[in-house]
C-alpha cells in the first residue's frame, strides 16, 4: 500500500472540514484513480471534484500522472481571477 496525504484548499477545505487526510492507495495509481477512490469514499465530494485541480509533490499534475510512494498531494478548486 501506498499511503499519501492530500491536502485540502479554499472551498475543498470547508467541505471536508479538514485541512489534510492520511489516504492508503494501491501501488501503482494514477491521479485519475485517486480521484475514483476518494469519491468511493466520500461520495459527498463529487460535485466538488468535478474541477479539482490536483497538484503531486508540489507540480501540478494531469489524470494520467502515477502517484509516488508516500507522496503530498494538493487538491484546488478552480480559480478566476480578473
Amino acid at each position: 500500500m501506498n499511503r499519501v496525504k492530500l491536502l485540502f484548499f479554499a472551498a475543498l477545505r470547508e467541505r471536508m472540514g479538514t485541512r489534510t487526510l492520511d489516504l492508503d492507495l494501491p501501488a501503482g495509481l494514477t491521479v485519475h484513480g485517486l480521484k475514483a477512490r476518494f469519491l468511493d469514499e466520500y461520495p459527498e465530494m463529487s460535485e466538488s471534484m468535478k474541477s479539482v485541480l490536483i497538484a503531486v509533490n508540489r507540480e501540478y499534475a494531469s489524470d494520467e500522472t502515477l502517484i509516488p510512494l508516500n507522496a503530498e498531494i494538493g487538491l484546488f478548486p478552480p480559480v478566476s481571477g480578473g
